[in-house]
């Protein structure tokens, strides 16, 4: 065995005529650590046959003695006292795994492993397996019923618990509502539902959740007022020969930054089938039919129609958006059973609609709900779409138990992927568990409260809770990135309720939201009205390199950075209090760089002045700091693109934005000579190349030869600039 991952002492007090007999009445203790050996699970077996652990970091108890196993129908335990110890191996791995998509482009697998082989000589089940592995980022545990001869037995009760070693602070998901918490541990009465994210003191955090269910119930935890310990309140129909259980999981961190960023939930299920080719699976952002409809802009009126639809792959095409997603009703009223999910109400818009895409690179998906995926045959309907050149399904408002649902769930998933379709489940899904390693295809679902849904609004401290909570289990799809936020009610159809939050905050929470599809809400000319934001969405080009939470707590604020292949993108968002955040750029690499801030206005508020925000550009390097501002309910959005090394006939650009946001330009500088492209509303106005620069005090003054240009009332020679700023 090795030494280093896994410590086994038997505790034989047989020692100078000690009667053997006395051995049966100590524990037998294993011990796993994790790779840094900061973290430890240790395992003890009781002289009554019960297994139980304890979780510990750097010495200190989080989780004291928590027993494991299966309680039978039987009334017999799962280990008990007639269970014997066969083997006992253990494993060192160090792999990496290199993601389609994720949240970064190398996840390191590095865990040790114990194998603790039982035998029941008495009855049924004859063997058990207990497996644990010990990461930097938690650890986990499965039960295994080895394959082989054996009978059915049924199960009464879960016997897995968590007895925090404290009356910690606990938060939880909460369906399409405000999470429940902060809740003191005892004050916890009932049921409750992963994901548990726990601040244990000021310096540890835990989320407790499962990967890799292949069968039984989806994971549900249970407490009673006063305790501190919550046990497992699902359990598997039955134990017999094959059964593997889900994962128990404990993620761990000194931050709460350290649970969201983790993938160690995808590092727990298995790589996809070789079978399957996923390299036709692109992440990115797309557009939406559903919250455009009712939107009115200079006299057009958007609806879930062709005419709309059309405009809407158009703009997506030009910001190089990769999707369109239709929502409900294509086919028909969706809870309708005669509503046919393949030659319902406008299917032959939608395959026009699917050419049209086509041509123009944009993958558009379609809508189909529970009623219509089981009405009708789901594998003809999912074969349908692949060939009709569909990028993906929108599956909504799914029926049945959760054990029922998640079982539906992985087979729309199979279809999806047989037919080459991402997919995305709405409307009460079951949670994620780390299915998009063995299922890239699976990109995105709203294990949350998406903005607006359900006829009601999340207010900002809902976002930066659930972004620690929700979002610890996988992709969520929240649909931020709502631009219309004038005073009072909008004119959309489905839900008019004015969002509460600031515009540079929607645009922050599209890049702070893990997802494999970033859908966003608004129609095409309200992004086009804050470019610097638009721009900041444009350059969301996933899959990401890197992603790191910068800083963050709980229900307060979040700071998370995003690395392209031609950026670094840097989302703050708050709740309801303002703040002003420090931020230390030693993220970057050495190198000086432009960095473009968009922050809310002094002025702005995320109830009374949404839509204020201002547009600045620097030059700093990995050692310099930003002080952000972020008002009540706001963000801040930063681009940090790299300054290119020049050479004598090499060029660099400096993108300038307006503090309004309404004009950009590019300052192109190489060799001798500088040039500019000056843009407003999107469009590019003038073209001139410098002859003289004159500097007086805070101005500089150029004189430029034009080399072309679109409007007439451009001066020249007076393109201005004053404190590094474009007017």
């Amino acid at each position: 065995m090795n030494k280093k991952s896994v410590t086994l002492v038997f505790l034989l007090l047989v020692w100078l005529g000690v009667d053997m007999a006395c051995a049966q009445y100590q524990p037998e203790h294993y011990r796993v650590f994790s790779p840094d050996r900061k973290l430890v699970m240790g395992i003890q077996r009781h002289n009554d046959g019960l297994l139980t652990y304890t979780f510990a970091v750097n010495g200190e108890v989080l989780i004291k003695e928590s027993p494991l196993g299966f309680r039978l129908e039987s009334e017999e335990t799962v280990p008990s006292s007639g269970w014997k110890i066969e083997n006992v191996s253990d494993r060192e791995v160090r792999n990496e795994w290199k993601p389609l998509w994720g949240k970064r482009a190398v996840v390191e697998d590095h865990f040790n492993e114990l194998m603790i082989d039982l035998r029941n000589p008495a009855s049924q089940p004859k063997w058990m397996q207990l497996v644990v592995r010990g990461y930097n980022d938690g650890f986990a545990f499965c039960y295994k019923i080895p394959e082989g001869e054996g009978q059915r037995v049924n199960v009464q009760s879960e016997l897995t618990a968590y007895n925090f070693a404290g009356n910690y602070t606990a938060w939880f998901y909460n369906g399409e509502n405000h999470n429940i918490g902060p809740e003191k541990l005892t004050e916890t009465d009932g049921t409750r539902l992963p994901v548990m994210t726990v601040k244990a003191g000021d310096k540890h955090y835990m989320a407790i959740h499962e990967a890799c269910l292949e069968t039984g119930a989806p994971l549900v935890l249970q407490s009673k007022g006063g305790e501190s310990l919550f046990s497992v309140a699902s359990k598997p129909a039955c134990l017999s020969p094959g059964y593997t259980s889900a994962w128990r999981v404990v993620l761990y961190g000194t931050t709460p930054g350290t649970l969201t960023d983790s993938h160690l939930l995808e590092l727990l299920n298995p790589d996809p089938d070789p079978c399957y080719d996923f390299s036709w699976v692109k992440p990115g952002l797309a557009v939406w039919d559903w919250r455009i409809n009712g939107a009115v802009w200079d006299g057009f009126t958007y609806g879930m129609s062709y005419p709309s639809w059309t405009r809407m792959v158009d703009f997506a095409a030009e910001q190089g958006f990769k999707y369109l997603v239709l929502d409900a009703n294509w086919y028909g009223p969706e809870f309708e059973s005669d509503s046919d999910p393949v030659k319902g109400e406008k299917a032959q818009d939608v395959q026009r609609l699917l050419g049209y895409g086509k041509q123009k690179g944009v993958g558009i998906w379609l809508y189909l709900n529970d009623v219509g995926g089981k009405k009708f045959p789901i594998e003809k309907t999912l074969k349908q779409y692949g060939e009709w050149g569909a990028a993906g399904v929108k599956y909504g408002f799914m029926s049945g138990t959760q054990e029922e649902k998640n079982q539906w769930t992985k087979k729309i998933t199979e279809l999806c992927a047989q037919n080459h379709l991402l997919v995305d489940f709405h409307d009460g899904p079951v949670h994620p568990y780390g299915q998009m390693r063995t299922w890239p295809n699976a990109v995105t679902r709203e294990y949350c409260h998406a903005q607006l849904d359900g006829h009601h609004v999340f207010e900002p401290k809902t976002f930066v809770t659930t972004v620690f909570v929700n979002m610890v289990a996988g992709p969520v799809d929240m649909n931020n990135g709502m631009f219309d936020l004038r005073p009072g009610h909008t004119t959309r159809v489905d839900e008019s309720q004015p969002v509460p939050s600031t515009l540079v905050s929607e645009a922050a929470r599209t890049l702070i939201t893990f997802s494999g599809v970033t859908i966003l809400p608004d129609i095409p000319e309200y992004y086009r009205k804050y470019p610097a934001l638009l721009n900041f969405l444009s350059t969301q080009k996933m899959p990401w390199k890197e992603s790191r939470t910068l800083a963050g707590e709980i229900g307060e604020y979040i700071v998370m950075m995003r690395e392209t292949d031609e950026a670094y993108l840097v989302g703050a968002a708050t709740n309801e209090s303002g703040r002003t955040i420090d931020l230390p750029l030693s993220f970057l690499e050495k190198g000086k760089y432009t960095v473009e801030v968009i922050e809310d206005g002094d002025d702005a508020h995320y109830l009374t002045n949404r839509e204020s925000l201002k547009v600045a550009t620097r030059q700093l390097t990995n050692n310099d700091k930003l002080t952000l501002k972020l008002a009540p309910g706001g963000g801040a959005c930063l681009v940090i693109k790299k300054n290119p090394s020049m050479g004598g006939s090499e060029q660099a650009t400096f993108p300038l934005v307006s503090p309004a946001g309404k004009m950009k330009a590019d300052i192109k500088v190489g060799g001798k000579n500088v040039e500019i492209d000056l843009f407003t509303d999107g469009g590019k106005v003038v073209t001139a190349k410098t002859l003289q620069f004159s500097l007086d005090e805070n101005i500089m003054k150029g004189n430029w030869q034009v080399s072309s240009q679109k409007r007439e009332s451009i001066d020249q020679p007076g393109i201005l600039f004053t404190e590094n700023v474009l007017l």
